[in-house]
């Protein structure tokens, strides 16, 4: 399905349009590079007890990017007007990765234009990583050999960056470096929704520690590991996580 928001066609899937039997509506954003369609396994589940709707974030999937780089606060008020364009009021806000980011500049907000009525985070994204000697190291050579050597600097970006950042399009890497580099920790005390925090043990994009954080500075928060998994832990351990959804859910 697609609608026009802000100027640009958004690709989304609904799962019931008209939500003929009045269910709850999960509102899920996904994550950098995983267009709503990567996590079809887990909307189809929900959808047989709840309203799934799932965009494509503006720059992925059948999306059109952004105008010019957006920030984290963008992308949410991108998804307020997405859920204004579709009538949403009332929401169950789910999320994966950089959804997580999204989510928790929303839940942050006073007043947000439609009610959240508990929220879930998968290996969410927010919390800037400590980083050592040898990553400012990297990028000051980068800034260097960008101001003064192109060329060289253009080898650099495609040894350098992370896989997502170099299969972006330039006008998305500006976009990625923006939002990945502001820290929302100190934003999670204002999430004032019962939040369910689903984390791989052996994520290395947000690592368990992350999800540790969010547990102790959610205030209505619980934390479910699951052991050996990563970053797409859900799919991973798909059993386990059902039911966890499941028990949450449906309270």
């Amino acid at each position: 399905m697609t609608v026009e928001i802000q100027g640009r066609t958004v690709s989304y899937i609904d799962t019931d349009p008209q939500n003929s039997e009045n269910r709850p509506v999960v509102l899920f954003l996904h994550g950098w590079g995983a267009p709503a369609e990567t996590y079809r396994l887990l909307l189809d589940h929900l959808a047989g007890y709840c309203r799934v709707v799932a965009p494509d974030l503006p720059g992925f999937g059948g999306s059109a990017e952004p105008s010019e780089p957006w920030c984290v606060d963008d992308y949410a008020d991108w998804t307020v007007a997405f859920a204004a364009a579709l009538g949403l009021t009332k929401v169950i806000l789910m999320n994966h990765s950089f959804g997580g980011r999204i989510s928790i500049k929303l839940l942050a907000r006073r007043p947000l234009p439609f009610e959240v009525e508990r929220a879930v985070f998968m290996d969410a994204a927010g919390i800037l990583p400590k980083r050592g000697a040898k990553y400012y190291l990297k990028v000051y050579s980068y800034k260097a050999a960008k101001k003064l050597c192109p060329p060289l600097a253009r080898k650099m970006q495609g040894k350098t960056g992370s896989a997502d950042y170099r299969s972006a399009s330039e006008m998305m890497r500006r976009t990625m470096v923006r939002c990945i580099n502001e820290d929302l920790t100190h934003l999670l005390g204002k999430n004032p929704v019962s939040t369910l925090l689903i984390w791989g043990s052996a994520d290395t994009a947000t690592p368990l520690s992350d999800g540790k954080i969010m547990e102790q500075k959610i205030p209505d928060a619980g934390l479910v590991v699951l052991e050996g998994a990563g970053h797409f832990a859900f799919a991973e351990q798909w059993g386990l996580c059902s039911r966890v959804l499941d028990s949450f859910l449906k309270k």
